[in-house]
């Protein structure tokens, strides 16, 4: 399992390494207004296939999905490379892109659902976590100092990167979900929608809105600190480079060592509490410094948010663990969707209401999360009686 879970750790890390190393650059190549479509159309795309990867995952095995996930990115990152400024092709780069995202993700997620018992799975998804926090750390800056190369550099960069993970995962990555296990009489196939039922229906609800503002934020705090203090790509990459530090620390130490089954309801609205005043105290920055600091207790938040709400998804679950986890990629692609729109409309009306309607989201949120914990109280007080 230790094996297992090193592989997936080291995927997922090489794969956000290059979806990161993009971020920088993107805000210089396109518009607000293309940026936040482009946005759009990857998350549809990945909100439509996710579930989609999860089911077939679950049929077919996680192996043959996630490779096909892996080839998939490798792909849409090389279009955008050869784009020279159309903005057709940059479109089809991101609907390709979109259309594997969830291939690679929520199989993972149910890769580590697989091999790790109810008692490890929260350790399980520290990891997981971690390992797209690192991804976020090396990727941005690598793509700051890649973009004063010219900005079709990180794309082919990513492309490549996309590749030599195939073939890592080709020759180490086993299969989770054996066929044995698929034929088994408990294995429930079902619509990713039936999944959305019951107490869990709130939790799915909780990580669409972590989503949704976290994917706001990455849209328009760019445009907000350049307003600011006249912030550069570079400037960018070492401001992902500082919060990922602390986010994966925060995943990697915290969650993966203190967090324990159970626990996760305690954590939840500690999460949602530092997101918030994360979002607040981004209005007050005014240099490089301030803004790094800002928004490393914005991704301590959000640390410990994603690997407790997974967690408790999958333990909750009582479908396949791919319809599970697709369905909640689906919720986090559709939060990225309407995310960076939403935001948009904020910003042009005003460059602080971004930050404030994230940060009272999250406030909000907690409410969500005493709602779960409410009805999954009767619904055991009821079994037991």
């Amino acid at each position: 399992m230790t094996k297992q879970l090193a592989i997936i750790m080291v995927l997922l890390m090489t794969v956000f390494i290059g979806f990161g190393i993009i971020i920088p650059v993107l805000p210089e190549m396109v518009t607000p207004f293309h940026l936040g479509i482009m946005l759009a159309v990857y998350s549809a795309a990945s909100f439509l296939m996710s579930p989609v990867w999860g089911a077939l995952s679950d049929r077919y095995g996680r192996r043959p999905i996630i490779l096909i996930g892996i080839l998939g990115f490798s792909l849409s990152f090389f279009l955008f490379g050869i784009s020279s400024d159309s903005l057709f092709i940059m479109y089809l780069s991101r609907i390709l892109g979109g259309f594997f995202s969830g291939a690679v993700m929520s199989c993972a997620v149910a890769y580590v659902a697989d091999i790790t018992s109810e008692e490890d799975r929260t350790k399980g998804m520290g990891l997981v976590g971690m390992s797209i926090g690192l991804g976020f750390i090396f990727g941005p800056a690598i793509g700051g100092l890649l973009s004063q190369f010219g900005y079709s550099i990180p794309f082919f960069a990513s492309s490549v990167l996309a590749l030599f993970t195939f073939i890592f995962a080709l020759l180490y990555l086993t299969e989770s979900f054996t066929l044995h296990k698929r034929n088994q009489p408990g294995v429930i196939k079902v619509s990713r929608w039936k999944a959305f039922a019951g107490s869990i229906k709130y939790l799915y609800i909780l990580g669409f809105l972590v989503s949704f503002t976290l994917a706001g934020l990455e849209f328009t705090l760019y445009y907000f600190e350049k307003v600011k203090f006249g912030i550069t790509p570079m400037d960018m990459g070492y401001m992902f480079l500082i919060s990922g530090i602390v986010g994966a620390l925060v995943q990697g130490g915290i969650v993966r060592r203190f967090i324990k089954k159970g626990d996760e309801q305690k954590v939840i609205p500690i999460g949602l509490i530092l997101s918030a005043l994360g979002f607040f105290l981004l209005l007050l920055s005014k240099d490089f410094l301030t803004a790094s600091i800002y928004l490393s207790i914005f991704a301590v938040g959000n640390a410990l948010l994603r690997p407790c709400i997974t967690s408790l998804i999958t333990q909750k679950t009582k479908v396949g663990q791919g319809v599970a986890t697709g369905l909640s990629s689906s919720m986090d692609s559709l939060g990225r969707i309407t995310g960076p729109l939403i935001a948009s409309a904020a910003y042009s009306l005003n460059i602080h209401l971004p930050f404030i309607v994230g940060g009272i989201i999250c406030f909000a949120a907690i409410s969500l999360l005493y709602r779960f914990v409410s009805l999954d109280r009767k619904k055991k007080l009821s079994a037991a009686a």
